[in-house]
C-alpha cells in the first residue's frame, strides 16, 4: 500500500526518473569554478528558467513544512548549476524561530549552516549551498517583502541563489505538493509586461503585500527527478511521511486551515458585493457624456466579473479539497476499521468512492 501510495505521489508530483549516471548526479569541480567565475545569470535577469529537486530534498522539505505547521519553517538547499537550470540535489534544515507569518534566522542557523556545509565537503557531498526553502502555511507559494528583500540579498552576496516556498496546508489538501521557485530582479531593473500566469488563491489580508512585491520577482519552472538508486533512502523517508499522511485525517489537521479560507472567501465576496453597481434609474446626460460614461460602466462591469469569477474559483477549490479529504477518510474507514464481513460504518462502498474521486480529479 505505501509503494501505491509513492507511485500516486509521483505521478501526482510528475517526479520523472532519470538514469544514476546522468550528468545531474554528477558534480565536476572545474565546470562549476568556469560558470561561477563566467556569471553569465548577471548579464539576463531570466537567465534561470527552471528549478530542478530531486525527490529526496523535496520530501525532505514537505516533511519539515509539515512539522511546522502553523508556524514557518526554513531551510537551505544543496545543488549546481546546470544549463539555465539550478539543480537541487539535497536539503537540510535550519534551526530557526518561526511564526505564522515570518521565519527569522539567527547567529545559531548560520553557524549550523557553516558547520553542515563543512561537513558535507568531508563526505564528498561537494554540492554548494544554492539556495533556500521556507513555508507559507495557508497562503499560497509566492514571495512576501521580507522573503523579497532576503532573496535579493541572498542573490547580491552568493549568487547563483534561488527560493523556494511550499505551503504544507495546500499540499494535505491537494494531495499534490503546493510549491514555487523564485529569483529576484536586480535593483533599478523595470521588468517586461509579465504573461498572464496561472491564478492562486491569496488571503485578502496578503494580497496587498503580494500585489507590491509581485513586479519585484519571477517564477521558476519546477521540475522534480529521481535515479533508481534513490530508492532505498526515498523508502525511509517515504515510510515517515506515508505514516503521518495515514494517521491523519486532513479533516481534522487541517481545520484550522479550512475554516481561514471560508472565512477569507466571505470577506471577498463582501468587498464584491460592496462594489457591484447598484440599479438605478440613469440621469439625462449629453451625448459625450454618455459616451464616457457607458465605456466607465464597461470597465467596472469588467472589474466586478473578474472580482466575482476569482471567488467562483475560490470557491470550487474549497469544495474539491473538502471532497478529497471526505473521500480519503471514507476509504481509510472502509480499508481499516471494518471488519471482514461485517457491515462498515460508511454505507459507501469502494467502487463508489473510486469513481467519485475519478470524476473530481
Amino acid at each position: 500500500m505505501a509503494s501505491t501510495a509513492f507511485k500516486t505521489f509521483s505521478l501526482a508530483n510528475n517526479v520523472v526518473e532519470v538514469s544514476p549516471q546522468d550528468d545531474i548526479y554528477k558534480f565536476d569541480v572545474d565546470a562549476d569554478k568556469r560558470i561561477n567565475r563566467e556569471q553569465p545569470w548577471t548579464k539576463d535577469p531570466h537567465y534561470f528558467k527552471t528549478c530542478k529537486i530531486s525527490a529526496t530534498a523535496l520530501i525532505k522539505m514537505v516533511i519539515h513544512a509539515r512539522s511546522g505547521v502553523p508556524y514557518e519553517i526554513m531551510g537551505l538547499m544543496q545543488g549546481k548549476v546546470m544549463g539555465t537550470s539550478l539543480v537541487i540535489i539535497d536539503s537540510f534544515a535550519l534551526p530557526v524561530q518561526g511564526t505564522e507569518t515570518r521565519v527569522n534566522a539567527a547567529n545559531e542557523a548560520y553557524e549550523y549552516m557553516v558547520q553542515y556545509i563543512e561537513g558535507s565537503k568531508l563526505v564528498n557531498r561537494l554540492e554548494n549551498a544554492v539556495g533556500w526553502y521556507h513555508s507559507h502555511p495557508g497562503y499560497g507559494c509566492w514571495l512576501s517583502g521580507i522573503d523579497v528583500t532576503t532573496q535579493f540579498t541572498n542573490q547580491k552576496f552568493q549568487d547563483p541563489f534561488v527560493a523556494v516556498v511550499i505551503d504544507p496546508n495546500r499540499t494535505i489538501s491537494a494531495g499534490k505538493v503546493d510549491i514555487g521557485a523564485f529569483r529576484t530582479y536586480p535593483e533599478n531593473y523595470t521588468p517586461p509586461d509579465a504573461a498572464a500566469s496561472e491564478y492562486q488563491s491569496i488571503p485578502l489580508s496578503k494580497i496587498e503585500d503580494f500585489g507590491v512585491h509581485a513586479n519585484q520577482y519571477y517564477p521558476l519552472e519546477v521540475q522534480i527527478f529521481k535515479s533508481s538508486l534513490d530508492n532505498e533512502l526515498l523508502g525511509l523517508l517515504w515510510n515517515k511521511y506515508w505514516i503521518n499522511t495515514l494517521s491523519q485525517s486532513a479533516l481534522i489537521s487541517n481545520r484550522a486551515y479550512a475554516v481561514s479560507q471560508l472565512n477569507d472567501l466571505q470577506q471577498k465576496l463582501a468587498k464584491a458585493q460592496s462594489s457591484v453597481s447598484s440599479t438605478r434609474a440613469p440621469i439625462p446626460l449629453p451625448k459625450d457624456d454618455i459616451k464616457s460614461k457607458m465605456l466607465a460602466k464597461e470597465e467596472k462591469k469588467k472589474e466586478e466579473a473578474n472580482q466575482l469569477a476569482k471567488s467562483v474559483k475560490d470557491g470550487a477549490k474549497i469544495a474539491t479539497e473538502a471532497q478529497h479529504g471526505l473521500i480519503a477518510q471514507v476509504l481509510k474507514d472502509i480499508l481499516f476499521s471494518s471488519r471482514p464481513g461485517a457491515p462498515t460504518s460508511s454505507s459507501v462502498s469502494v467502487e463508489e468512492v473510486v469513481d467519485t474521486a475519478m470524476s473530481i480529479g
